[in-house]
């Protein structure tokens, strides 16, 4: 963000007379709302910070850091005594005075929108570092940023900047508007490519899975050698690795014995052993093939979703970074797990999850299904707390795109988890429940 935008920023902000909230909504972007009023998003990514405006910001979840908590503290409700912008540096300081139950004190929010070290940090009212969004150390650079450490300024500089015009807060709309566009094309297809690539591992999977005929066949044929095996113990030797018998119908035949049995008796038993792990297999194979179908439908539901993403923070939500032994459970469990604003929102993925969600669902959770129609079951996890209606908007959403195929209008009903009664399986019957519309594109 240019500097002569942060001061007529600044400007616009004096106007206000308190914080009334404030709170940090992704790793880098703090938002505040002044006097009640549209909220603004302060973005401090590394090379990109700038100032938006928007009607809705999407979060995964809610932070508890020590910064976070003292940003809360210091901050929240209290009242804006002056915001200011020097001339030589891209950064702005909010003063602000926060009255407790026995004195009034003043911090300093300084958010430095200097490119590569961009950072929000809290002082207090001699200029001593309370917390940051980025503790740096004096190894690192001249300036460190350390709790108790007063705050060194930062290096005057020239600003030479063509002035465009700039309208408060039409600009902060336009300008999330614009980022927002040209990093959702190109997140939608990063994260498309990550999807395919999964797809890709489960359509080979599912291709490669011999029929349970060919199973069946090596079966019944390791059964007949092992018997052959036990009809010439006598003529075996020990340690043999291959052995020239007759059939049963005297024709001759060369075996090739287990590389690690040590007797002719334990090769007919590692035969024998083989032979019925494969029946097993060939008997379950079908669990193992629906399994793998139900995956492919599921994550190619989520490519679809993928596709009318509103947003960057959407697009986390829906597909977030995961370390490997994450991604492994995730895909090996029944139902997926979405987070929005601090809530797990739980999605089946076939019918044994949609069972095991009503079943490890609590009495105070939101249950939620498409109305009269096959649907997966979704479960928001409330801990007792009240949902925000964009939290339950948007599993209803989810509730949608992951059971039907065709675009529509849709109605999803929800209640809570005790006013469900499983029939039988994932089959339910619920009562004191009230209803949702979603348009599904």
């Amino acid at each position: 963000m240019k500097q002569y935008q942060l001061q007529e920023l600044a400007q616009y902000l004096s106007h206000f007379r308190k914080i009334h909230v404030i709170e940090r909504v992704d790793d880098m972007v703090i938002k505040m709302v002044f006097d009640r009023h549209e909220p603004f998003f302060f973005d401090l990514r590394r090379g990109d910070a700038h100032v938006f405006m928007c009607e809705e910001f999407k979060r995964a979840k809610v932070y508890g850091a020590p910064f976070d908590v003292l940003l809360k503290k210091y901050f929240a409700k209290g009242a804006l005594l002056h915001v200011e912008v020097p001339t030589n540096n891209r950064l702005m300081r909010l003063h602000v005075s926060t009255s407790s139950q026995y004195k009034a004190s003043q911090y300093v929010l300084q958010l430095e929108f200097t490119g590569r070290n961009t950072n929000a940090i809290i002082l207090d009212s001699e200029g001593v570092v309370q917390e940051a969004l980025r503790h740096i150390d004096s190894s690192v650079s001249f300036r460190s940023v350390k709790v108790g450490e007063p705050l060194l300024p930062l290096p005057p500089r020239e600003f030479c900047e063509t002035k465009t015009p700039f309208v408060l807060p039409e600009a902060l709309k336009e300008a999330y508007h614009s980022r927002t566009q040209a990093r959702l094309a190109q997140a939608i297809s990063l994260k498309k490519a990550q999807l395919e690539k999964k797809l890709e591992r489960f359509r080979t999977h599912l291709a490669k899975l011999e029929s349970e005929e060919v199973l069946e066949a090596k079966a019944q044929g390791l059964y007949h050698e092992a018997s052959l095996v036990l009809a010439n113990l006598h003529r075996i030797p020990s340690y043999a690795t291959k052995v020239e018998v007759e059939d049963f119908d005297q024709t001759p035949i060369t075996l090739t014995l287990p590389a690690l049995a040590r007797t002719p008796q334990e090769a007919a038993n590692m035969l024998f052993s083989q032979a019925k792990k494969l029946r097993q297999k060939a008997s379950s194979l079908h669990i193992e093939r629906e399994n793998l179908q139900e995956k492919i439908v599921f994550w190619e539901r989520l490519h679809g979703v993928l596709d009318h993403a509103k947003s960057v923070e959407e697009l986390t939500i829906l597909l977030p970074k995961h370390t490997h032994a994450k991604k492994a459970q995730r895909e090996n469990l029944s139902y997926e797990s979405f987070y929005m604003e601090g809530y797990k929102i739980m999605v089946g993925k076939n019918e044994k999850g949609n069972a095991l969600l009503l079943k490890e669902a609590k009495k105070n959770d939101v249950w939620l299904h498409v109305k009269e129609l096959p649907s997966c079951h979704v479960i928001i996890r409330t801990d007792k707390q009240s949902v925000p209606p964009l939290v339950l908007s948007f599993a209803a959403k989810l509730c949608v795109e992951f059971s039907q195929t065709q675009k529509g209008t849709y109605l999803v009903d929800y209640t809570a988890r005790q006013n469900v009664k499983v029939v039988q399986g994932a089959s339910v019957q619920y009562v004191e429940y009230q209803t949702l519309s979603v348009t599904k594109e």
